[in-house]
């Protein structure tokens, strides 16, 4: 949790960069227990020691180590451990501890600056516990015998103040001084020449002793051989030699050459090279040819562990004089080190409503090279939804630039580059996977923009008659779709109570049977609702079409069958064929094919005196009226519609023949009363003739029969014309409102008196009308090659309407 609140407040920090222009500068001495007193941060910052609790002040530092410890209840900075300069800051005169201090609620920063201050906790030691110097007996007063100096880690005046030697000799002196650079150096001075039978060898002590309080010091010993005249000693062309290379070059380079010369000859004049002992750890990694001074690489070096090396070589004679100069190797950087990307904070997943600007991630980028190689820019790769800023130093902030969108794209890998300016540059490439958490912002949307139901009236309750569906691009609870009808306004009444739809998955019911001659169309409202919060919903329109069907028989309106005596249509006698004698009018409260209505002659006193209009209804004359036909003619129309099961109807006419006009005057009663006397008396009449002369008289009329129509057809007589009626036929077949034609065929007995009603059939639809003939024998089996049709069609069994048998067996004069 602590790791976690100090991310949290480096994020706040580096995303509002407010930093205080002065650092806070203090200083400690090196070696001091940890929990000692830095300084009061809260006091020179300001800020009372509560603030820092309540704004969670915290310490941070770029390379993470945490040296120092602040306390919030006292606003104190104190020593997290004990500091140690040189290991911190090596042979640097000046070692400084960077860090800042971090404050939030608003955010704060405030940077920090602490100088370790050295202490003498360092003595001098020399590289070499003894020394011999090997020394010409005619050396010259004055010689000087270059000696490695001590070393001491603490610098200033802790560091190595003068030399002397223990025992004093007159023959010896030492020099300290600075040459090159300020580098300091240290040498022996003959102070008067050397008698080698005098005193062969002489041995004493040289102090380094450092200006610390307490003084340290360190010791070498000094060994004099007096030689032999050998009175020149090698001299480097160079006192110091500067050489550079690079830190991946390969085991075995050579990084430089030093060149002594003795103006000896012989033994004396040979010089060889060599490291002075002692010149720390980085010796290990150079060799020097002890002929020809070439320095060499013994393993490859690192830069980002030292920049420089600093060698001693000394130069021998073979008389034992030698000469010492300086070799300051400098290591060369090369981009061996890609940049690193350290994340301090990183949110998934994350809300699609997130506000642009939020902040994704926050990383910090670092680089071990220097100059350019240490040089880094990162970048965000080919991403439009999100940017890269830099926050503070090298921090940096992955944040939004636009409106994300769950639906469109739910995960986002980002891929952050940094690349140094090396060449070749390297870099590092950092993936963050962001997921988009979902928000209800998607109502639901159906799959049509209106629906269209049909159902069939008269149907049974709770039928299903289609489904609404809605999907919604959503995840979750956010895509839940109810469904449920709607008002369109709240003014509105309430939906339809005959509609219902199921709220999971959108089912349409009609509850209750539905009459199309009531209502003909029914328009809801469907809402489909999701179950976010807060909850989205879309509204469609379904309309429900009631489909007709045929329920209703055709209603005869003219003429009126409910009149008593039934009216009479008075025809003239002397009409012509085609004359109009009445029109029969009927209506069917169904719609569409149902309500189409076709007329038929059912029966008829004289089925060949009328024709009836199969789409008008129109009674015509099909003939010219005779003296034989009867006064009083019966019709019985069938009214039928096109229905798949057609219902029909009949309508019952009464027509009289008059030869003129005055008959008008006789009274309907005695019409009516007649009418039925003749139907009396005729029933009688065929009653007792069947009584009377039973079997004999039927098979004499029987035979009587057979014979008339023998005659007749030998002669070529027909009672109607085939051309007449087909004519008759195609005009009915050409009228009215029927999709096909109706053809009749109509055989009848001799006679004009006494006409028998065989069959009425229609011809088949595909057969042209203009093929429909009358006739018999081989024409009437050529018309009509597959035999009689029944009456079915005609009379289909519905109430109020004849059936097939009923009709077949109507015979009436």
């Amino acid at each position: 949790m602590a790791i976690a609140r100090q991310v949290l407040c480096l994020s706040a920090f580096l995303s509002l960069p407010h930093i205080r222009s002065e650092p806070l500068r203090y200083s400690v001495a090196e070696e001091r227990e940890s929990g000692s007193v830095v300084g009061n941060v809260a006091e020179d910052a300001g800020l009372a020691p509560a603030q820092l609790s309540a704004r969670r002040a915290r310490l941070a530092s770029e390379d993470g180590r945490q040296h120092f410890r602040l306390e919030r209840g006292t606003g104190r900075l104190v020593l997290a451990e004990r500091l140690d300069r040189e290991e911190l800051c090596g042979q640097a005169a000046t070692c400084t501890l960077p860090f800042e201090l971090v404050l939030a609620n608003p955010l704060q920063f405030l940077r920090v600056e602490v100088a370790v201050e050295d202490i003498n906790d360092h003595a001098p030691v020399f590289p070499e516990e003894e020394v011999t110097f090997k020394i010409p007996e005619r050396s010259d007063p004055g010689s000087r015998f270059p000696l490695v100096g001590a070393r001491d880690l603490d610098i200033g005046s802790n560091s190595i103040q003068a030399y002397s030697i223990s025992p004093e000799n007159e023959y010896f002196s030492v020099n300290f001084g600075s040459r090159i650079k300020g580098k300091k150096y240290v040498e022996l001075v003959l102070q008067k020449p050397l008698d080698r039978e005098e005193q062969a060898e002489m041995g004493f002590s040289v102090i380094a002793t450092d200006g610390g309080y307490p003084p340290r010091s360190g010791t070498t010993e000094i060994r004099i051989v007096v030689l032999d005249v050998n009175d020149n000693s090698p001299i480097f062309a160079q006192e110091l030699y500067v050489g550079q290379v690079l830190e991946n070059a390969p085991e075995g380079s050579v990084v430089l050459s030093v060149l002594a010369t003795d103006l000896d000859v012989g033994p004396n004049g040979d010089i060889s090279y060599e490291f002075s002992q002692g010149m720390g750890q980085s010796d290990s990694a150079f060799v020097i040819d002890p002929v020809s001074g070439e320095i060499k690489l013994t393993k490859p070096l690192d830069f980002e562990d030292a920049e420089n090396h600093e060698l001693l070589v000394q130069a021998r004679d073979g008389g034992g004089l030698s000469a010492i100069c300086k070799v300051l190797v400098e290591v060369v950087d090369v981009n061996d080190n890609a940049p690193e990307l350290v994340v301090s904070s990183f949110s998934s997943p994350l809300p699609e409503n997130a506000l642009p600007g939020t902040v994704v991630t926050l990383f910090t980028v670092r680089d071990r090279d220097s100059g350019a190689n240490g040089k880094i820019s990162c970048a965000l790769e080919d991403q439009l939804s999100f940017s890269l800023r830099p926050a503070y130093k090298n921090y940096y902030e992955l944040v939004t630039v636009s409106t994300l969108d769950r639906e469109e794209t739910a995960q986002y890998i980002l891929s952050v580059t940094a690349a140094d300016a090396g060449s070749p540059p390297l870099t590092t490439t950092q993936t963050f996977t962001v997921d988009i958490s979902d928000v209800n912002d998607n109502a639901p949307v159906f799959n049509q923009t209106s629906y269209t139901m049909y159902v069939h009236e008269n149907n049974v309750p709770t039928v299903l008659v289609g489904a609404v569906s809605a999907a919604d691009a959503d995840l979750g609870s956010n895509a839940k779709v109810t469904y449920s009808l709607s008002l369109a306004h709240l003014t509105e009444q309430p939906p339809c109570s005959c509609i219902s739809v199921n709220s999971e998955n959108g089912d349409v019911f009609v509850l209750r049977p539905l009459d199309y001659e009531q209502v003909k169309q029914i328009e809801v409202l469907v809402s489909a609702s999701d179950a976010g919060s807060p909850p989205l919903s879309t509204n469609v329109t379904v309309c429900l079409v009631v489909v007709d069907e045929n329920d209703n028989a055709p209603l005869v309106l003219y003429p009126s069958q409910d009149s008593n005596p039934p009216s009479s249509e008075l025809v003239p006698m002397s009409s012509e064929v085609g004359y109009l004698v009445t029109k029969v009018v009927a209506v069917d409260v169904d719609s569409g094919q149902n309500s189409w209505l076709s007329y038929h002659l059912l029966r008829a006193t004289d089925p060949g005196l009328f024709v009836v209009g199969a789409q008008s209804g129109e009674v015509r004359l099909r003939r010219v009226v005779t003296e034989r036909d009867a006064v009083k003619q019966k019709l019985i129309v069938l009214v039928r519609d096109n229905g798949r099961s057609p219902l029909s109807a009949t309508a019952t006419l009464s027509v009289l023949l008059l030869s003129d006009f005055s008959d008008v005057r006789l009274p309907h009663s005695s019409l009516a009363t007649e009418d039925e006397a003749d139907s009396l008396t005729m029933y009688l009449i065929i009653s007792l003739v069947f009584v009377s002369l039973l079997f004999l008289a039927s098979m004499a009329a029987f035979v009587t029969l057979k014979v008339c129509k023998r005659k007749e057809l030998k002669g070529g007589h027909m009672l109607y014309g085939a051309g007449n009626l087909q004519s008759d036929l195609a005009d009915v077949a050409a009228a009215g409102t029927l999709p096909h034609p109706y053809c009749y065929e109509i055989s009848l007995t001799t006679g004009s008196g006494n006409s028998e009603f065989k069959f009425l059939k229609p011809i088949l639809p595909s057969v042209p009308p203009q093929h429909c003939t009358m006739g018999r024998g081989t024409d009437y089996e050529q018309d009509f090659p597959h035999g009689p049709i029944t009456m079915e069609e005609v009379a289909p069994d519905k109430p109020g309407t004849l059936s097939a048998e009923q009709f077949s067996s109507l015979s009436f004069k």
